[in-house]
């Protein structure tokens, strides 16, 4: 939490600020986010020397009083990016030195944190880090003990233990941070499962050292890892179960990297046929085939509901439409996938061509379908053709872009949920009534809200899944205007809402009775949210997959019921 938040902190502050940017130290020890900072253009300073404007931020590992009075005095603005589980160590130590207890900190001597830590003490402070150590503390003080955030469990238990046996009265405060622990008990917990664990994390991480420590405490074969390129492929080519942990401050992106490399070395010891079929759903996924497959689904659906025959080719069009937009928009706008889906972006580095040539085919037929049918389909199709490619293509001039926040539709917050909702509505549920498909106004209008919530919903949780590098990017996506918590709690919203309308459509008989088993498919996504929340599957093309079955499902329910109607 206290990682996420600097980093979020830091980002935030370099999307929006113009002058200089600055961090008062490394923001977390991991090299590959200091180089994706610096690129940023946030400098690291150790120093506050010919530093007169611009603004800083104090590390999540938090600073001594003493510097901390230097950045007031310096006249750079202040971002205190201290992890509130370090600043309440801090306020242990002060508070009880100042009513004349002595400090023991267990925990690395030469640590940032640790360092600011003792600065807070206004009496002794004592720095230990093995039992062996407790015997050289003067008998004479009376103490309290605190341990660094990130400290090993196992070994602050110890040190406890002999505290207590050697000073009766000291008062113990275990300040290990809830997720060090608990990541360091799935390591212990791991250990009896796999045949090896892979630690992603920077080599001068010291929480990430000491699960290493740990897991090969635990006997078991260890790899430290910063990048997937570190892994050891031939010894994990023999390894039948791998488990995968990561330190404090490894970002999602590079853990993803790891799992997806893991996988593909365990790819080649499956037999043939599993390997194929999951090399073609994985196809099938990042190429965005079962996305306009699942808009596809939900067009045929539309007919059912109203009680219309279905026509194949308004799912034609709506598969064709979604695939062109969805391929072509990641090509204009590449910006967060190389670090919130590193895998779709190597898989559209590999396929360009093919992308390309298929999205701007898929597009072309839509429209050529179109202008078979009535007038009024084909310019409506044209005009959401052109609203769909203008979504991520600046709107103005280059030379003045940087004055207004707004270069693009896409950069208005929220705009990409809104967007792709209103699409998917237009080319699902207006387009076939524009052609002259008999619907009543109450049916289309339910029909309409209907679509509009489940895709709502879909592009939220994706936004919420992709927030990390949206966030690196400067994305203004709902999640990163209005919080992940309050993104999640909407899409709840628009469930109930797309449920009740399913409801009332079948009360006032604008729908037919299939509306009733579609509630599945609402019930299908808020479990996908639910399993995200309680952490029950890992973010990555399992969940993705599981999303995108529910609109698959509604295709699949109406074919169901027109056969056995």
């Amino acid at each position: 939490m206290g990682v996420r938040r600097a980093m979020e902190l830091v980002l935030e502050e370099a999307n929006r600020c113009e002058g200089p940017l600055y961090t008062f130290g490394p923001l977390i020890h991991n090299q590959q986010v200091m180089e994706l900072l610096e690129h940023k253009g946030i400098q690291t300073v150790d120093t506050l020397e010919e530093l007169s404007e611009g603004e800083i931020v104090i590390r999540a590992h938090g600073i001594p009083p003493h510097q901390r009075r230097l950045l007031k005095n310096s006249g750079l603005k202040i971002i205190d990016g201290t992890c509130p589980r370090v600043a309440r160590v801090q306020s242990i130590i002060r508070y009880h030195t100042k009513k004349g207890l002595a400090a023991v900190i267990v925990g690395d001597k030469e640590h940032p944190e640790v360092i600011g830590l003792m600065g807070y003490g206004e009496g002794p402070v004592y720095v230990i880090s093995s039992v062996e150590e407790v015997a050289d503390l003067p008998e004479t003080l009376t103490y309290f003990m605190v341990a660094q955030t990130t400290q090993d469990e196992k070994i602050f238990d110890e040190i406890t233990r002999e505290m207590s046996n050697r000073f009766p009265e000291i008062k113990v405060f275990n300040t290990i941070c809830d997720a060090t622990h608990q990541r360091q008990e799935e390591v212990r917990a791991m250990a009896h499962l796999v045949d090896a664990i892979v630690v992603v994390g920077g080599f001068h991480s010291g929480n990430t050292g000491r699960l290493v420590k740990i897991a090969k405490e635990e006997g078991l074969p260890t790899f430290h890892v910063e990048t997937e390129k570190d892994l050891d492929q031939k010894c994990l080519s023999g390894m039948q179960v791998v488990g995968i942990t990561a330190g404090a401050s490894t970002p999602n992106w590079m853990i993803k990297n790891v799992v997806k490399k893991v996988e593909a070395i365990q790819d080649r010891s499956r037999k043939p046929f599993l390997t194929w079929a999951k090399k073609i759903s994985k196809f099938l996924l990042l190429s965005n085939f079962v996305v306009a497959a699942g808009a596809a689904s939900l067009s045929y659906t539309v007919f059912v509901l109203s009680g219309s025959r279905p026509k194949f080719v308004y799912p034609l069009l709506a598969f064709l439409y979604i695939y062109a937009m969805h391929v072509l928009n990641r090509f204009l706008d590449k910006g967060a996938s190389a670090y919130n889906d590193p895998e779709r972006a190597a898989f559209y580095g590999r396929h360009t061509f093919f992308l390309c040539l298929t999205g701007l085919a898929a597009i072309s037929f839509a429209l050529s379908f179109a202008y078979t049918m009535r007038k009024t389909t084909f310019f409506a199709l044209c005009g959401f053709t052109f609203l769909g490619f203008l979504y991520s293509v600046p709107l103005i001039p280059a030379q003045i872009q940087k004055k207004y926040p707004y270069a693009k539709i896409k950069d208005i917050p929220g705009s990409k949920t809104l967007s792709e909702s209103l699409a998917w509505v237009a080319v699902i549920s207006v387009l076939p009534r524009l052609d002259g498909e008999p619907w009543q106004w109450p049916a289309l209008l339910a029909i309409s809200f209907v679509i509009f919530f489940l895709s709502f919903a879909r592009s939220a949780l994706f936004d919420i899944l992709q927030f990390q590098g949206d966030l690196i990017v400067g994305r203004e996506t709902l999640p990163l205007t209005i919080g992940i918590k309050k993104t999640s709690l909407i899409i709840k919203y628009a469930l109930i809402l797309a449920g009740a309308t399913l409801a009332a459509g079948l009360y006032f008989r604008w729908m037919t009775p299939v509306s009733s088993l579609l509630t599945l498919c609402v019930l299908g996504i808020y479990l996908c949210l639910t399993a995200y929340e309680k952490q029950w599957i890992y973010p990555g093309l399992n969940l993705e997959a599981l999303v995108e079955s529910n609109f698959l499902l509604a295709g699949a329910v109406s074919l169901v019921w027109l056969i056995f109607q």
